[in-house]
């Protein structure tokens, strides 16, 4: 049996296809039409993933979709209600599109797929605990899923086993961990549901010095994880932006405005709310640990996506092993609203062997084949160079031992927000300068967000204070400590972004001011032949572990096509691009022509 499960109409649409319990293909419909974080109906992303299955709307035994839109009209309307008159702006913006389509979301899918059968419904958040169990590898877990708010609920607990997910306990809006740190993103000027990184990055170049106030002012935090946020403060519920009158005095400034210089109080005010973050998500664990008596704990949902936060509750054994589903957010309720419907609904057998997940490494996207590569560039007029593969990872890995930076598309896109070595910008971690320049020339992005290291799975404990895996870049781990460089008095008493001129540890393009790094572990298994070019760097160097970042620029979905990678290329810095098995250097390419019309390229092959 095919199933269909679909996120729409809030933010991050996506569709995924499950057969028989089997994940076939998933991806963001942001990748297709480009524009970040689309939250429409995912057409694209529909029809990728029936492609990609063989099979027509028709040949579908269900369609899922990942909330309950009926019950989160009835939260809209009481919260408006209960702010009346004050949020009748927002209530007057946010009606039109609830009364035209997701009130009516069984009949938009029906009318947008040509679909007259069955449409599931699950709860939102019994879709991110499905798409956080169900992949895993347990056969049975405990669950926590956190975000900013599904129908009513903002955050959820319970267990897995095996094809069951039971719900337990749950916090409700407007009490949500995701609202509260979205709502200081937007306080620090990044946008909200894209700039949570960002946040997340500020962080080690401030100091905590909020985190009291934050919990005297803003929450009434209990031992359990559970809190009350004082309204007062916020804005959300009825009005346009996240933080009231009162929070911008509470913290002497208002608002930083997008695009203007970082204030010292913006990193000091990150570094607070990280450090809230972090208390609450380990009271929850712990709570939960309790509570379950599992050993082994399940994450989704956006607040998942905290690699901190995560590398926490491990390093300081609340669970004895953890699995976060990649697409944490609303893209992954697709996938748990899917599998949700075949295990859940239709009773279905699950199988787990306790090692291995069920996710394919989150390479679940489209892929182009070398021949298909080839006979593009060649119809283009792009010089490139066919290589064995054997000859492409030795080019590949000496351009980036040799300071170049490398575009690197290979084999099916990954879905979530991480690239995870199949649509990669790839740099030599060892580089004193490559942050800087891969920052500004590259990803044209702000100086201070760091990047993250690929290193291979068995060489792991070599580079950092870690034993395990981690193939979805979700934890953030200590580099060991005979790495990090000694730093002088001088050097000690930096503040702020002066904190960047000073190289970390011997890899000092993927270490944190703090000595972190958000890793990804790399095996034969996951992804064989980004392995083979890691190993290959590593003959070469001695080192194995190399930057990698998403392929894509500021503002910008990651690269989906050959056509999105070449003019990703084209536009920046990059000196190398690997398109599967053709590989292109910049000094050899024509002037871009920015008269072409890149969208009209677009096939799916």
């Amino acid at each position: 049996m095919d199933i269909l499960g679909i996120s729409a109409f809030y933010h991050d649409s996506a569709a995924c296809l499950v057969r028989d319990g089997e994940i076939v293909a998933a991806a963001q419909e942001e990748r297709f039409t480009r524009k970040k974080h689309d939250s429409g109906f995912p057409h694209n992303a529909v029809n990728y993933c029936l492609s990609a299955g063989g099979v027509d709307p028709g040949g579908l035994g269900a369609v899922a979709f990942y909330d309950k839109p009926f019950i989160t009209f009835e939260r809209l309307l009481e919260t408006y209600l209960s702010f009346a008159p004050s949020g009748l702006p927002s209530f007057l913006k946010a009606m039109p599109v609830w009364l035209k389509k997701k009130l009516w979301m069984g009949d938009e899918i029906r009318k947008n797929l040509g679909w007259s059968g069955e449409v599931i419904f699950p709860e939102h958040h019994q879709s991110h605990a499905a798409a956080a169990f169900f992949p895993s590898p347990f056969r049975e877990a405990a669950v926590l899923t956190l975000d900013g708010v599904g129908e009513w609920a903002t955050g959820t607990w319970g267990s897995g086993r095996d094809n069951r997910i039971e719900l337990k306990g749950e916090l409700r809006f407007p009490h949500s961990l995701g609202l509260l740190y979205s709502a200081f993103t937007y306080y620090t000027g990044f946008r909200v549901n894209s700039g949570e990184y960002k946040l997340m990055g500020l962080a080690p170049y401030g100091q905590p010095v909020y985190r009291d106030l934050i919990l005297e002012k803003l929450l009434d935090l209990k031992e359990d994880g559970s809190f009350r946020m004082n309204m007062a403060y916020f804005n959300y519920c009825q009005g346009l932006t996240m933080t009231s009158g009162r929070f911008h005095k509470l913290f002497g400034a208002p608002p930083r405005k997008p695009e203007t210089p970082v204030r010292r109080l913006d990193m000091d005010i990150a570094a607070s709310i990280q450090a809230v973050t972090e208390e609450i998500v380990l009271k929850m664990a712990g709570h939960v640990r309790k509570e379950t008596g599992l050993a082994k704990l399940c994450l989704a949902g956006g607040v998942a996506l905290n690699c901190v936060a995560n590398g926490r509750i491990l390093r300081e054994g609340v669970f004895d092993d953890i699995w976060i589903q990649p697409a944490a957010g609303d893209a992954g309720g697709a996938l748990g609203a899917a599998l949700f419907a075949w295990y859940q609904v239709q009773g279905n057998p699950r199988t787990a062997d306790g090692v291995h997940d069920s996710q394919k490494a989150s390479l679940l996207g489209p892929s182009w084949s070398t021949d298909a590569v080839e006979s593009w560039l060649k119809e283009s007029g792009y010089p490139y160079t066919r290589l064995e593969d054997d000859e492409l990872f030795d080019r590949v890995a000496d351009a980036i031992a040799g300071q170049k930076v490398v575009g690197w598309f290979d084999g099916r896109m990954e879905f979530g927000p991480r690239a995870l070595g199949n649509r990669s910008i790839l740099g030599d971690a060892r580089s004193p300068s490559m942050q800087r320049d891969m920052n500004m020339k590259i990803k044209y992005r702000e100086g201070f967000r760091p990047f993250a290291p690929s290193v291979l799975l068995d060489e792991v404990r070599d580079y950092f204070e870690f034993n395990g895996a981690s193939p979805y870049m979700l934890l953030t781990v200590q580099v060991r400590e005979d790495r990090l460089t000694e730093l002088s008095e001088e050097e000690k008493r930096l503040e702020g972004l002066d904190k960047l001129r000073v190289p970390r540890s011997d890899l000092p393009a993927i270490t944190h001011v703090n000595g972190s790094a958000r890793i990804q572990t790399v095996s034969r298994e996951d992804n064989p032949r980004y392995r083979a070019l890691i190993d290959r760097f590593m003959e070469k160097t001695g080192c194995g572990v190399i930057i990698n970042t998403s392929f894509n620029v500021r503002g910008e979905p990651i690269v989906c096509t050959p056509q999105d990678a070449y003019l990703c290329f084209m536009r920046t810095g990059m000196d190398v691009l690997a398109l599967e098995n053709c590989l292109l250097l910049k000094e050899e390419q024509p002037p871009l022509d920015e008269a072409v019309d890149w969208r009209s390229l677009y096939e799916l092959d």
